[in-house]
């Protein structure tokens, strides 16, 4: 079926109605609008039509764990080809195909992916374009809506020119008429500078600091300034020192706010009671009954029977190497306390039981699983987290270095996430600019697992962990362990999936390699 940003562009007015009726989100109970008021002339003239087009656009950023053909979800992309994860079922030909480093651009998942972050680009820039427009509306609640769209325009951007490199720019709405039907690819650069104006623009719309709602918040807009700003200093932008201390003065002002902390205990990092605060910055919203979590039989071990869930996938594990790397003594490698499991309860409530192997504990549903003597639900309200404090303090223990060398503030950053695994850090004076790198990325590679992180570090330090050596390898002609696939250049970037070249001939060439 052909399925392009043009397709998406022209049905996300329709969405941002329904909405209201189908779609509601932990954020939103607004009851203002009527459902049944689908006209162009009518719609986008009312306050509660702002809500409504706004909420719309959280919506779409559900692409990330949307399907992606039998036994997958989309999230699996990010994660199959660091070479920390494997999979335990072999019918996704897809899904084999990323873990073999051998897709290419007919591959599903990197169809999923330029989709649905157009669609939420198309969303945004309906909300963009039209809600000013609306009189009369609070000067305020105005405001803080066309911030919230800036900044998921900017996540999703972000998203897209890291992937796939020169994407195309489109700030406007698209339709039948529009010159930009078929866009061009445009520069890196550019794309990097539109994202930089949407999160600087959306630091000055008023947003607080913090919003247990769920919505996008002033913390959240400096989280990924910060981390944008990181990445344009790396590979392939390569701005450098300049950028590094943007990177860490931003990242600096979310860790002075006081506004965030880190748990101190793991598994509030996947409980429904934590939700959209702490340490948790912004996440994708879900709700039992309504936009249920779709990824925990995704992650649970291939029919183990160890939930209240009757289909049990293995779509998504750890690889044994990458498991066995932590530290003696982390606590993020103990089971059932940090970010995996070896063990767990027969049909989620009775007998606990050896797995054999390791599984993911960070995304794990209590609730939905089960637990001792507890049956679970099998329908999660989990949020899904897309940014938390953690990967702030070692964006700024990164950046810091970077500028200064290491220095008391950066160690101290670094300190916090190996304290809380019950891990000692050399001391400050033991450490060289170059060590100290080397230390924060194995910090990022064993903290930020399984986050749709670890992939997008690797691209911009053109580097790999490598965890028979606790050292770091080149990104091109690494091996995977596990599987024996080997990095390429041309894995840099992810190519163009092909519906769209077919549909769009603008968008050529495709990216090398392809």
């Amino acid at each position: 079926m052909k399925f392009s940003i043009i397709n998406n562009i022209s049905k996300l007015l329709l969405c941002a109605v329904l909405i209201q009726s189908t779609g509601c989100t932990k954020w939103l109970e607004n009851k203002d609008v009527d459902p049944s008021n689908l006209s162009p002339q009518t719609y986008y003239t009312l306050p509660a039509h702002a809500e409504a087009a706004i909420a719309a656009a959280y919506a779409q950023t559900r692409f990330v764990n949307g399907g992606a053909g039998i036994f997958a979800n989309n999230f699996s992309m990010l994660e199959m080809v660091t070479g920390t994860a494997k999979t335990e079922t072999g019918q996704n030909t897809d899904l084999n195909n990323l873990i073999g480093l051998a897709y290419n651009g007919d591959n599903v998942f990197v169809n999923n992916w330029w989709n649905g972050a157009y669609s939420v680009i198309a969303q945004t820039n309906l909300v963009l374009d039209k809600v000013p427009g609306i009189t009369p509306m609070d000067d305020a609640q105005k405001k803080r809506i066309l911030g919230e769209a800036q900044f998921l325009r900017a996540w999703a951007y972000f998203y897209l020119v890291r992937l796939y490199g020169d994407v195309p720019l489109l700030t406007k709405p698209v339709d039948a008429t529009s010159p930009d039907l078929k866009p061009k690819r445009t520069a890196s650069d550019s794309v990097y500078a539109q994202i930089v104006a949407d999160l600087t623009s959306a630091e000055a719309s008023g947003l607080a600091w913090t919003d247990a709602t769920g919505r996008a918040s002033l913390g959240a807009v400096k989280s990924l300034l910060a981390e944008v700003y990181l990445t344009m200093a790396g590979q392939p932008l390569n701005k450098g020192e300049a950028y590094y201390k943007l990177a860490a003065d931003k990242a600096a002002e979310v860790i002075n706010s006081g506004n965030f902390s880190l748990f101190t205990n793991y598994m509030d990092l996947h409980s429904t009671a934590t939700e959209n605060k702490g340490e948790l910055i912004f996440e994708i919203q879900y709700l039992s009954g309504v936009a249920d979590n779709p990824n925990q039989g995704i992650l649970l071990p291939n029919f183990k029977e160890v939930s209240a869930y009757g289909t049990e996938i293995g779509s998504t594990v750890p690889t044994t190497q990458f498991y066995q790397s932590y530290e003696a003594g982390d606590l993020r490698a103990v089971d059932r306390q940090g970010f995996f499991y070896t063990h767990y309860y027969d049909g989620g409530d009775g007998p606990l039981k050896d797995l054999s192997a390791p599984y993911i504990f960070k995304h794990f549903d209590v609730i939905a699983n089960g637990t001792q003597g507890v049956k679970g639900t099998a329908t999660s309200s989990l949020n899904w987290t897309l940014i938390r404090y953690a990967q702030v303090l070692l964006t700024f223990a990164e950046a810091q270095n970077e500028v200064s060398g290491p220095t008391q503030e950066a160690w101290n950053a670094l300190n916090a996430i190996r304290s809380r695994a019950h891990l000692t850090t050399p001391a400050l004076g033991s450490f060289t600019k170059d060590s100290f790198r080397e230390a924060v990325w194995r910090e990022r590679w064993h903290e930020l697992a399984y986050e749709e992180i670890t992939w997008f570090d690797m691209v911009r330090l053109r580097k790999v962990y490598n965890e028979a050596t606790n050292g770091f390898d080149d990104f091109v002609g690494h091996k995977f362990p596990d599987n024996g696939a080997t990095l390429q250049a041309k894995h840099l970037l992810f190519p163009l999936p092909i519906t769209e070249m077919q549909n769009n001939p603008n968008l050529t060439p495709q990216n090398p390699g392809y």
